[in-house]
Formats: C-alpha cells, sequence, structure tokens
C-alpha cells in the first residue's frame, strides 16, 4: 500500500511540477487510470512530438467539439493559444470539425457504398495531383478548388 501511495505521490509532484497544481479531477481518477493519463498527457501532449504543440491543440479543439466535451474545449482551447494559436485558427478547426461531422453523419446516414467512396477519393487525389503538376505545383490539398 506504501508503495502505490509513494507511486501517486511521485505523479501528483510532477503534475503540480507541470501544471502549478494537482487538479481535483486528477485526484478522484483511479490510481491506475490517473497515472496512465498523466503519462500519455505528459510524454505525447505536453512533449515536443513532430506535431508541433500549436497543431495538437488545434486537433484536440476539433475532437472536444466532435464529442461534445466542454471540458476538453476549454482546456485545448486555451491550450491553443499558449501555443500561439489566433482566434482565426482556433475557429477555422472548430469549422472543419463541424465540416467532418456533417459529411460523416450524411455519408453514414445514406449508408453510402465504401469501396464506390473509396475509388472517388483516389481518382479525385490523383486529378488534382495532375493539375497542380500542369500548374508546376507541388501537391497539396486542392487550395480553393470549386467543384462546377
Amino acid at each position: 500500500m506504501a508503495q502505490k501511495q509513494d507511486g501517486t505521490a511521485k505523479v501528483f509532484a510532477e503534475i503540480e511540477q507541470a501544471l502549478g497544481q494537482v487538479p481535483d479531477w486528477f485526484r478522484k481518477m483511479p490510481e491506475p487510470a490517473m497515472s496512465a493519463f498523466w503519462g500519455m498527457m505528459r510524454d505525447f501532449q505536453l512533449a515536443e512530438t513532430k506535431i508541433p504543440s500549436k497543431y495538437k491543440e488545434l486537433i484536440g479543439i476539433a475532437v472536444s467539439g466532435a464529442t461534445r466535451c466542454r471540458y476538453c474545449a476549454l482546456f485545448h482551447t486555451e491550450a491553443a493559444r499558449m501555443a500561439g494559436a489566433t482566434d482565426e485558427e482556433i475557429s477555422e478547426a472548430s469549422a472543419m470539425a463541424g465540416l467532418t461531422m456533417y459529411g460523416s453523419t450524411y455519408l453514414n446516414a445514406m449508408q453510402t457504398d465504401y469501396d464506390q467512396f473509396a475509388r472517388e477519393t483516389r481518382e479525385i487525389v490523383e486529378f488534382v495531383k495532375r493539375q497542380q503538376a500542369q500548374q508546376g505545383k507541388a501537391p497539396q490539398a486542392a487550395k480553393g478548388a470549386r467543384v462546377s
């Protein structure tokens, strides 16, 4: 039992050092879940990884909107701002989440054939790559593309 308490105390000390306090919700988590959650947060979300912090937090904003988590929305919005995100970037991330949810809802509700969708998506990607190559541009998402 003492080892478990020592482990919890160590994790709480890490959290306090990183965040300035141990939020109550961390204290209420069962120890194994709390240690695992903090480990992922510390080693992925708060750590320097291939994805810059600003982008990770903008992803967090989008996911929190899709999952309708106001706790996550507040946390990731503030973290994104600390990482340099502008209000416009936060708005775009939120709008992208909404657009993705809209498309997902429609495609799933209509029971769209996945194989056809995948085939058409690959054809679109190849078309856009050819168009960009003809214009001497590096392949990227179709910027400003309009469907006529």
